[in-house]
């Protein structure tokens, strides 16, 4: 089974300094058929305002993920964790028994442009974590490159979930597969360009949930950047 998720129906939250588009459920946004895909809870793209951020806050019991798109996103934690993000970095913190954290944008004279994603992890009261990565273009281009996974396999940043996370930048005539197995489900967010997935042509902004299928393709793909998650249906 195929479901769409196009970009303009996703939940928006604009509060002048910060621009946000909710995939799913989140914050004062709600709706009844997005509240999450197997674990997967969040996927927020955020503009934040040059010279500003989200303060201080805390978290439990979440595997958070910022794949940065533009810009460059400041982040400091209770761990004493501090670093400056940009393109191509993917940043994995468990939260676990509990962690502060604040995302600031230091340069006034751009946005910081990124996805906050959020996972369920399958094991709670985990000692709370920090990882990042540095994935290249050409570490993407034309294929499905590996970014976060359960065992940290292949370089990727290790979750604490039986899932997969995929990034690829895909161009005309490039051809992706991705089986999914038994019980598994998938899902596919469009970042850049557009790109047909099984069949249903989906642009930037725009999500496919599939479940029931043996394979994700991806296919006629228009200046492509995208995310693919294979996740347990729970």
């Amino acid at each position: 089974m195929l479901q769409v998720r196009h970009s303009d129906s996703r939940g928006k939250a604009n509060h002048g300094w910060l621009d946000s588009k909710h995939s799913f459920s989140f914050g004062h946004y709600h709706d009844p058929e997005h509240v999450g895909f197997g674990p997967l809870l969040v996927i927020n793209e955020d503009q934040v305002q040059g010279g500003q951020g989200f303060g201080t806050h805390g978290h439990r019991d979440m595997e958070i993920i910022s794949y940065v798109l533009s810009g460059a996103l400041e982040h400091k934690d209770s761990m004493g964790t501090g670093s400056v993000l940009h393109y191509g970095d993917v940043q994995r913190m468990s939260a676990g028994t509990g962690v502060r954290h604040s995302e600031f944008n230091g340069d006034r004279s751009q946005q910081v442009h990124f996805l906050q994603i959020w996972i369920q992890p399958n094991e709670l009261g985990i000692p709370p974590s920090y990882e990042e990565k540095h994935f290249t273009p050409e570490h993407k281009k034309g294929k499905l490159a590996l970014i976060a996974s359960n065992d940290g396999r292949n370089g990727s940043v290790l979750i604490h979930q039986n899932a997969t996370i995929y990034a690829s930048i895909m161009d005309e005539g490039d051809s992706l597969k991705h089986a999914l197995d038994e019980g598994r489900i998938g899902y596919v967010h469009i970042i850049r360009g557009a790109v047909t997935v099984n069949g249903v042509h989906l642009k930037q902004g725009d999500a496919l949930k599939i479940t029931d299928e043996a394979l994700v393709t991806l296919e006629q793909a228009e200046e492509a950047e995208l995310l693919l998650f294979d996740l347990p249906k729970q």
